[in-house]
Formats: structure tokens, C-alpha cells, sequence
């Protein structure tokens, strides 16, 4: 049975992960256990990854990590403030490096430990109205690679960078039948992704299966990032 943290478990991609890793103790970071999957291994810690936060109730052992938490903050360059892009920096990038440091003694335990981070198809393919959260989700690609080299050949670090996504956090772009067949007509594969592969990919990241991949940025994005059509 393996120890598996995930900041941000309680919904959308990170809720999904939890519900595909049975017969392993989780270990869910969240500002609330609202959602939270039932099971007797499951270990809810409350503490908000965006500010300074102790998470001395990390296992000894920690043999996954998976950061969830992110943001869509989508408009014109010119209309983003200061305050705007900070967030998504605390979100995406701070949260993430704030947790991996007091979860790294904790990795160096296990006999093979794995990393997924989480970034999006904006960073590698340009879309207007991104300019925050493509910056901040380009600093977890560089954290991503970085760490890899880092922590290689112990530790290994991904990450997945998924186009549009079914999920709370994208109710706002997808809450209309229309919209929905809009997004999806984008893709080659013609939809929008759902939580669960998503969540799939992570799983696999996080097992011994992908024991031979490291440093690298998984595009799940039907087809997006390399075809067109």
C-alpha cells in the first residue's frame, strides 16, 4: 500500500485521482472536506496551499505527489492587474513548490517516488487571453524539468498540460450546450476532455508503470497540440 498525496482531492481532476487509486493511503490537502471521497484510507489535511502553510501531517514516507489546484483567469493583456497575475502565480506555481518542499523528505523515503504537476496547452500553443495563467503554468513546465534533473535518478517529476477540461473550475466557458460543441469542434478528436482522463494520465504518472519517464510535459488535448484539421 503506498502513501499518495494530492493537494486539491476534493474536486474536478484531483477528486477523480482519488477515486482511481483504491488500496492506497491518500493523503488530501484541501481548504475544505467538502467532497471529499469516503474511505477509511483516505486522510484529509485542511491547509490552503496559496499562503504559508504547515503540512507536518505529511506521512513519513510519501511514494506520490500530485498538485492540483489551479485557476482560469482568461482577458485582455491590458485589463489583468498586478493582483491577477499574482494569484495565479500563488495558485499555480507558489502552492505547488511550497508543497513539493515539505513533501520532499518525505519522497526521498520511498523506493520510487513520483511527481505530477499540472500545467495547460496555453504555454506551448498561444491563446489570446491567456497571458496569467500561461505565465504562471510555464513556471510549473520549468519547476517540472528543473526538479526532474534535480531530483533524478530518485525522484521522478511530470507533468500534464491539458487542453479544456469538463470540470468546476471551466463551468464558466463550458455552461452551455453551445459552448461545449464550440470547444470541442477545436479539436481534432472533435470534444473537450473530461476529469477522468485526465485523472488517468495522472495515475499512471504516478505508478511504477511510467518507471522510465521523467522531465516531460504530457499533452492530453485531443489532438490539439499536434494536429490540424
Amino acid at each position: 500500500m503506498k502513501n499518495i498525496v494530492i493537494a486539491g482531492g476534493t474536486k474536478g481532476i484531483g477528486k477523480q485521482i482519488a477515486n482511481l487509486l483504491p488500496g492506497n493511503n491518500l493523503f488530501v490537502i484541501a481548504r475544505s472536506n467538502v467532497d471529499l471521497p469516503v474511505g477509511s484510507n483516505i486522510h484529509f489535511i485542511n491547509a490552503d496551499v496559496t499562503a504559508h502553510t504547515d503540512l507536518s501531517m505529511l506521512p513519513e514516507v510519501i511514494d506520490g505527489l500530485v498538485y492540483c489546484p489551479g485557476s482560469i483567469n482568461l482577458k485582455p493583456f491590458h485589463r489583468f492587474s498586478e493582483e491577477d497575475f499574482l494569484n495565479d502565480w500563488q495558485v499555480n506555481f507558489m502552492g505547488a513548490a511550497r508543497v513539493l518542499q515539505q513533501a520532499l523528505p518525505g519522497l526521498k523515503k520511498a523506493d520510487t517516488p513520483s511527481v505530477v504537476l499540472f500545467s495547460t496547452i496555453a504555454v506551448s500553443l498561444g491563446m489570446p487571453f491567456h497571458a496569467s495563467i500561461a505565465s504562471a503554468k510555464g513556471a510549473v513546465e520549468g519547476l517540472t524539468k528543473s526538479l526532474a534533473a534535480e531530483w533524478a535518478p530518485k525522484i521522478r517529476v511530470n507533468c500534464i498540460a491539458p487542453s479544456l477540461t469538463q470540470t468546476t473550475l471551466a463551468d464558466n466557458l463550458i455552461n452551455t450546450t453551445e459552448k461545449i460543441d464550440a470547444a470541442g469542434k477545436r479539436h481534432p478528436l472533435q470534444r473537450i476532455g473530461n476529469a477522468r482522463e485526465i485523472a488517468e494520465m495522472a495515475c499512471f504518472l504516478l505508478s511504477d508503470k511510467s518507471g522510465w519517464i521523467t522531465g516531460q510535459i504530457m499533452h492530453v488535448v485531443g489532438g490539439m497540440s499536434a494536429l490540424k484539421i
